[in-house]
């Protein structure tokens, strides 16, 4: 009987700390933010965005051709299609700077994403 009484104060404990952790306050910390590819290059070349929050960054390839969104900071990898628009979800992200590049275009196409 005292090993059921205290299991389920186990349980209950692990409910509340998960309702603590995913509470609506931080299920709702999100923030979008944009990027657009032209002429081979980033623009913005800097994005500034929140540090701890999840970021919805849109990229927007204006290009014609195809162009990739990759970083190693980031650990992301995606392929943009010619005049097509993808969704990167980043982070949260600790306060500092994350490069990112196209690999099509390395010489032109680079970015950096900083997190205040």
């Amino acid at each position: 009987m005292h090993m059921t009484r205290r299991m389920r104060c186990l349980k209950m404990t692990a409910v509340l700390c998960g309702i603590l952790l995913l509470s609506p306050e931080a299920a709702l910390a999100r923030e979008q933010q944009s990027i657009i590819i032209k002429n081979h290059r980033f623009y913005p070349a800097k994005l500034t965005v929140s540090s701890g929050v999840k970021i919805k960054l849109v990229v927007d390839n204006q290009d014609p051709t195809p162009e990739e969104f990759e970083s190693y900071d980031l650990n992301r990898e995606k392929m943009v299609g010619g005049n097509k628009t993808i969704i990167v979800f980043i982070g949260p992200l600790k306060p500092g700077t994350y490069k990112y590049f196209g690999e099509f275009h390395q010489k032109t196409a680079q970015g950096t994403i900083v997190a205040e």
